[in-house]
């Protein structure tokens, strides 16, 4: 049997190679379809147990090869899974919510560094929350903080709840638009992964054809949103507060010229590859 899967592993790879996609996401599918993780697939122990359990090889097959035709219809990875993987988290999402990606891990980081410099408790807004991957990265890792969640798309509202309840029970939703969240509140931090993708530009097909597009596109310059989000954090933040916003490698003295009326301390950051990715600012 081991040889069967392996040979089965392997017609998976090809499927996907033949589309363009990674071989090693047929591991992750194959693994998501046993219920077992794909550092377990090497393990002929582990897979003999699982299928074992599953009990009927038919119906392993059947699964795998419907995910694998998914995958080639470009539906996005963490979609099959259901699991996307951020910092020391596993974020669910699906269909309806934004997949996290790695360069926010260093928005997050940034925010880290800020929130260890003051004592005592830290108040933090993430304004436009998403699947909660920032907000509860932060509530998880600086453990002096009170998170507060702000979002307001019913779809991505679902996959909030469900992280926050598997994660962090600690962590507040607040379904509303931005521009009326927390009117009255004053908080010592705020992250932001606002819709800045311009109108115009154009993305992959497993963005374009799955993702919300009101998480991705930020109108015509891609600059209306982040302009409304750093507004809202200009309200919400303390003197001396901080925030750190994610936007498009090509808009950051667009940002920078809008947070100097109220920001100061303003410094742009690059992503994994190099590429202006966020800014953090110091509220005046």
């Amino acid at each position: 049997m081991e040889l069967t899967f392996k040979e089965f592993l392997r017609s998976g790879k090809e499927q996907l190679a033949g589309a363009g996609f990674a071989e090693v996401e047929a591991e992750h599918l194959l693994a998501h379809t046993l219920g077992v993780s794909r550092m377990d697939l090497h393990n002929p122990l582990t897979v003999e147990n699982a299928l074992s359990a599953i009990g009927d090889m038919s119906v392993v097959e059947e699964t795998f090869w419907q995910l694998l035709d998914r995958r080639c219809k470009h539906e996005p990875l963490q979609y099959l899974t259901g699991v996307a993987y951020f910092r020391h988290l596993e974020i669910k999402v699906g269909p309806g919510v934004l997949v996290p990606r790695p360069e926010s891990e260093l928005l997050v980081e940034a925010a880290l560094n800020y929130i260890e410099k003051i004592d005592g408790p830290v108040s933090v807004v993430d304004l436009g929350a998403g699947s909660g991957a920032l907000a509860l990265s932060i509530a998880t890792e600086a453990p002096n903080t009170h998170v507060i969640a702000v979002e307001k798309s019913s779809d991505a509202i679902h996959w909030l709840k469900e992280n926050v309840s598997f994660i962090d029970e600690k962590v507040r939703i607040l379904e509303s638009d931005v521009a009326t969240a927390l009117v009255g509140v004053k908080c010592d931090v705020v992250i932001a992964n606002p819709p800045y993708v311009p109108d115009s530009q154009e993305l992959p097909r497993d963005v374009t054809e799955h993702e919300p597009a009101e998480a991705l596109f930020g109108g015509v310059d891609g600059m209306k949103t982040p302009r409304l989000f750093i507004s809202t954090a200009a309200r919400l933040l303390k003197v001396g507060g901080f925030l750190a916003i994610e936007h498009h490698e090509d808009q950051g003295q667009k940002i920078a010229e809008v947070l100097i009326q109220d920001f100061t301390g303003i410094v742009l950051h690059n992503d994994l590859t190099g590429r202006p990715r966020f800014t953090t600012a110091i509220r005046r």
